[in-house]
């Protein structure tokens, strides 16, 4: 144990954990990670809702507001800009302060962007004040990031496509419990109460905090090393493996955001229409994600997300014929089609990431790394990966809402920004085959060959 490790004393730190110890596991690794994963689901949703919440605050800004479509696709994007960059520092925070200390604070945090939405949500306040408040709520973002390297490291190699596929759908479900929060308040109180939903969220905001601090735990082996950090920026699997999710995650992001003012824009539809729909399709994929690290524990990360990337090139085929002859019925199934499989590409993808270093750790151990060593690196390679990954994907977010924006600009319809999402699935379909499924595997040589063959 490093000197830093050794140092973290106290109730709440855990000096000791073997999770690929499969006595220790069964004695009483299985339920101290279970009750963490528990408690960072809540935090991490209640950070969703509120990186997701100027998707429905655009739904009370009527024409009062003086703000174009272009502009709401411009504001939507924002927090994915500003959650795409600082998921790297929570991804680091964690090993620095303590998963549970810094589940804590960045629950905490959330109450800025909260506290200040609520002030400023009313007509008459500039664009640029909503941008900046928007851009606010990017630090929703970053509770994906720590609380996903938090989770990585409770969990044996095992179980971990499961229990990150559990932790990260458990979060993602907070996008669309955030807008049926504001379809209740636009049905009951009509499209010009804004604050009920914050009212709602900001005690919500408290108690996940609370729930943090009285039943989360740290991990004393966690070590910050800068060392990790720059080793994983060197590593073309961190880049290949961000492309990937990209397509996933940055799908779901991304339409999450924008399908609202698609419906509203593209089909004409009330915000009371478009909040009846929008939720559909991010519940649906957030649901599904632990069913994609499922799939990818039993059958191959690669060969699920290889699969899944063909079936959403499939469903934004659809989208594009049904946006050309505007066919809302057609349309509505090849969209929610989009999140379904966004779902099960980002839980597939996730567990092909630990398992990659994992493979690679292997050479390690050929090398004359100690088993423990060697484990000890893949946990901080993974860990170190999901950051940086998790933060690239994220900006694919910020791609769709973009390209939505621009699409209606030029064309007043979203037919070439959903002809530009099917060429993008084709790219990673295509990556994943030639690096993790092709044999032989386009991978480096040595013992992590074959097994890169099987992530």
């Amino acid at each position: 144990m490093s000197d830093t490790a050794q140092r973290r004393t106290g109730g709440r730190w855990i000096q000791e954990w073997r999770p690929e110890d499969t006595e220790f596991w069964e004695r009483t690794g299985r339920k101290v990670a279970n009750r963490n994963l528990i408690f960072s689901v809540f935090s991490e949703h209640i950070g969703f809702s509120i990186w997701s919440l100027w998707s429905v605050m655009v739904l009370f800004m009527g024409k009062g507001y003086g703000i174009d479509p272009a502009g709401k696709f411009f504001l939507v994007a924002m927090p994915t800009l500003v959650g795409s960059f600082v998921r790297i520092p929570y991804t680091f925070a964690v090993a620095r302060f303590g998963g549970r200390n810094w589940t804590i604070v960045s629950a905490l945090l959330l109450l800025v962007p909260s506290i200040a939405a609520a002030y400023v949500m009313h007509p008459g306040t500039s664009y640029t004040t909503f941008m900046v408040v928007a851009a606010l709520t990017g630090v929703g973002g970053g509770n994906f990031a720590s609380s996903m390297t938090n989770i990585n490291a409770f969990f044996p190699l095992r179980k971990k496509g499961w229990a990150l596929g559990l932790n990260a759908g458990g979060g993602n479900i907070g996008v669309p419990v955030i807008q049926l929060v504001a379809l209740a308040v636009i049905t009951w109180a009509g499209a010009t109460s804004p604050r009920l939903v914050l009212g709602i969220y900001i005690p919500l905001i408290a108690v996940a905090a609370l729930c943090s601090a009285l039943f989360m735990d740290n991990l004393a082996q966690l070590s910050n090393d800068t060392g990790t950090f720059k080793a994983i920026l060197k590593e073309r699997h961190t880049w290949l493996m961000s492309v990937l999710y990209i397509g996933t995650f940055g799908s779901f992001i991304g339409f999450s955001f924008a399908f609202g003012l698609v419906l509203q824009n593209q089909f004409g539809r009330t915000p009371l229409q478009a909040a009846q729909l929008t939720f559909i399709g991010p519940l649906l994929g957030s649901v599904i994600r632990p069913v994609g690290g499922w799939l990818a524990d039993r059958w191959g990360g690669s060969r699920i997300t290889f699969w899944n990337f063909v079936a959403m090139a499939a469903a934004a085929s659809v989208v594009t014929y049904a946006s050309s002859i505007k066919s809302l019925p057609v349309f509505l199934v090849g969209f929610i089609a989009l999140f379904v499989f966004a779902g099960i590409g980002n839980g597939s993808t996730y567990k092909m990431i630990p398992g990659i270093f994992e493979a690679k750790a292997q050479d390690r151990i050929a090398a004359g790394d100690t088993p423990a060593d060697a484990a000890a690196w893949s946990r901080r390679m993974s860990g170190a990966a999901i950051g940086v990954i998790g933060a690239v994907g994220a900006l694919g977010g910020l791609f769709i809402n973009l390209a939505f924006r621009q699409s209606f600009l030029t064309t007043k319809s979203g037919t070439p920004a959903f002809v530009s999402f099917l060429a993008a699935y084709a790219v990673c379909f295509a990556l994943t085959w030639a690096v993790y499924l092709r044999r032989p595997a386009a991978a480096p040589t040595g013992a992590q060959a074959p097994a890169l063959a099987r992530v």
